[in-house]
């Protein structure tokens, strides 16, 4: 018999995730590719090792054995691949990282250039995620590092099995309609009466927003939910209202039409690159982790966290 780590990694997340489709999600491939390669899995191992219960799909006793195994094969595999790394002098290895919008651009140009001149042998590759589903693909083994927000208004939880360091603190500011706030600077609750544009309240960044109004007392009023920052600053260019706009979201290519006004109260959100704590010792991690925060120092970004 001869397992394939390509088809234990798929019955893995299907133990995770309960259903076909969630775990092909997971490993951004489609859900018949995933259901093909376990099918080939079962042909392997010569046994049936899950069936379905309706939408869901339940591991045979033989399922949930080979999985256990599968933990500590993958397990192994990570750890050879940490050991191997360690004792090259010469470092050549590829990474994998979750980014979104605003850190591709902002952070990472200046940091793969840099990184890239002094170890040509780390290959950094990325992939573009929603913030909030980063760290999830780093627990998962899908990526190797990702980058996470907190806010102070906000802090997320964490998991555990993920380290997290600091790379960035970042300022959020209000963007808003040319004129609309003459003095250039505001407390966030003499913004109350404007109409908003904000993310929804299911994104990290759109709950973190709400929340902070609250605490200046006031709910406020939002006309137009859009994810990207860079959306929402067109439409407050627009007149259709004001947003607020990270230091990293300033530097995405600004409209026509807004001002940036200063918050007298600061709001703050904490740029982290999370990575799990079996790879803690790997030294390409830890190079791009410092690549990544002179590009930051270099922007005027510090580490000193706003975390709790």
């Amino acid at each position: 018999m001869e397992l394939s780590l390509h088809r234990l990694r798929m019955l893995r997340e299907l133990h995770r995730r309960g259903t076909v489709t969630a775990a092909a999600a997971a490993l951004h491939y489609t859900a018949s590719a995933v259901s093909q390669q376990l099918a080939q899995l079962e042909r392997d191992v010569g046994a049936k090792l899950f069936e379905r219960l309706g939408r869901r799909v339940q591991l045979t006793e033989l399922g949930t054995l080979l999985t256990e195994h599968a933990e500590e094969i993958l397990g192994s595999v990570e750890r050879a691949t940490l050991a191997l790394e360690e004792a090259q002098e010469s470092r050549t290895v590829r990474l994998t990282a979750g980014v979104w919008a605003s850190v591709a651009s902002g952070l990472l140009p200046t940091a793969l250039t840099a990184l890239a001149g002094e170890h040509p042998g780390i290959e950094v590759r990325t992939r573009e995620l929603a913030p909030e589903d980063t760290a999830e693909a780093v627990r998962d083994g899908s990526l190797d590092l990702s980058f996470v927000l907190d806010y102070s208004d906000a802090p997320t939880p964490w998991d555990t099995g993920l380290e997290r360091a600091v790379v960035a603190v970042e300022r959020l500011h209000a963007a808003v309609p040319r004129g609309a706030v003459p003095s250039g600077s505001a407390s966030l609750d003499d913004l109350a009466e404007h109409p908003w544009i904000l993310a929804g309240a299911k994104s990290h960044f759109g709950r973190a927003m709400r929340t902070a109004c609250q605490r200046h007392g006031f709910t406020p009023k939002i006309n137009h939910e859009v994810e990207e920052q860079s959306t929402a600053m067109a439409m407050a260019g627009a007149g259709l209202g004001i947003t607020l706009v990270s230091d990293l979201g300033l530097r995405l290519l600004r409209p026509p039409g807004i001002d940036v006004v200063t918050l007298t109260t600061p709001l703050l959100r904490t740029v982290s690159i999370a990575y799990r704590r079996t790879t803690i010792r790997r030294p390409a991690l830890h190079l791009v982790i410092d690549a990544v925060r002179a590009s930051a120092a270099e922007l005027g970004l510090g580490t000193e966290s706003a975390l709790p």
